[in-house]
């Protein structure tokens, strides 16, 4: 039988192996070798496992597919106000025009009228009875009298020709603009099914993140508003902090849910003031302000004018920050671009 050269004391495998003649050489890998295969296949480990994700990164994930999403959510709402507006203003010029056409009608039936009792011997003709004065002078007045009406006839007519057509030229850029306006709020529809299945994703996340519960943590965590500034001010951050707790919407402006420009809309209308629904447009209506200025009721604007909360005094915001997370308080934070006072 054949012998192996003794094991020396902390010898590795590969050393031993030197020491031994070829063939047992090989019998001696393919034995390390099935037994280091079967430790594996024992261990179940035969590439390392993959770490779960951390709330942190979860959260940054969040955010970054958020950055993405908000603006989105921001130019759906400026453009459904657009297609509104537009429609509104194209459907009172058409309220115009529609009574010119009348009038149209009706002075074109009383020429036609008119041409017919004189030309075709109507009942009663009028150059009948003008044949039949028997006066040379009075035949002259009755064809000047003739002429005039028709002459007037033709500038009322034209008058009101001139005034279908202008409204007509007002009119037929708007109805282009609707078409349009038309075309991209379809192209926005669709949009908002992926920004759904975008929100569903991060509903996912976060219950990755945080399971079932609801809790995000303290939701009001100082006293909201930290003083009343009263008057239009006072009610609009009186509601927005009445609103902590509800959900994020968005495309909503309440009152079961909002989204960030939503929330400031419909706070600020308890104050008499309307602003659009869309952030860099309410910035657009509001007078800007340094962070010295603040005072509860402004509003706050974070970003590229993607964002917007409302200012409840000592360094905190009342804001609809993102899907899956409740309309809360925060402080002021970073990424801020400006800050506007309504009204």
């Amino acid at each position: 039988m054949a012998t192996t050269a003794p094991r020396r004391p902390g010898w590795s495998d590969q050393d031993h192996l030197r020491t031994v003649p070829n063939t047992h050489r090989r019998v001696l890998r393919a034995a390390i070798a099935v037994t280091t295969g079967v430790g594996m296949l024992l261990t179940g480990a035969p590439a390392p496992a993959q770490a779960q994700q951390t709330v942190a990164e979860i959260e940054a994930q969040i955010d970054e597919v958020w950055a993405e999403l908000e603006p989105t959510i921001e130019r759906h709402n400026a453009v459904r106000q657009d297609l509104a507006a537009k429609k509104k203003q194209a459907d009172a010029l058409q309220k115009k025009i529609q009574p010119l056409q009348v009038q149209i009608d009706l002075a074109m039936d009383r020429v036609s009228e008119f041409a017919a009792r004189s030309y075709k011997g109507g009942s009663p003709s009028a150059f009948s009875a003008i044949l039949t004065s028997g006066k040379p002078t009075h035949l002259a007045d009755q064809l000047e009298l003739l002429d005039q009406f028709a002459r007037r006839q033709a500038r009322d007519v034209q008058a009101v020709v001139d005034l279908k057509e202008q409204y007509a030229a007002e009119k037929a850029p708007l109805d282009q603009l609707i078409v349009e306006l038309t075309s991209t709020e379809a192209q926005l529809s669709a949009k908002a099914k992926e920004i759904d299945a975008e929100v569903d994703r991060l509903q996912e996340l976060r219950l990755q993140a945080y399971g079932s519960s609801t809790s995000l943590g303290s939701l009001r965590p100082a006293p909201c508003p930290a003083t009343y500034p009263g008057g239009a001010a006072g009610k609009a951050v009186t509601f927005a902090c009445a609103q902590i707790g509800k959900p994020y919407i968005w495309g909503s402006a309440g009152p079961s849910g909002y989204d960030c420009s939503g929330l400031t809309l419909a706070a600020w209308r308890q104050g008499g003031v309307s602003l659009p629904h869309n952030a860099a447009r309410q910035r657009q209506v509001t007078r800007n302000i340094s962070r010295d200025e603040l005072r509860p009721g402004d509003l706050v604007f974070y970003y590229s004018l993607s964002h917007v909360g409302m200012y409840v005094g000592d360094g905190w915001i009342v804001h609809a920050s993102q899907a899956g997370e409740p309309i809360a308080m925060r402080k002021l934070g970073s990424g801020i671009h400006s800050y506007g006072r309504p009204g």
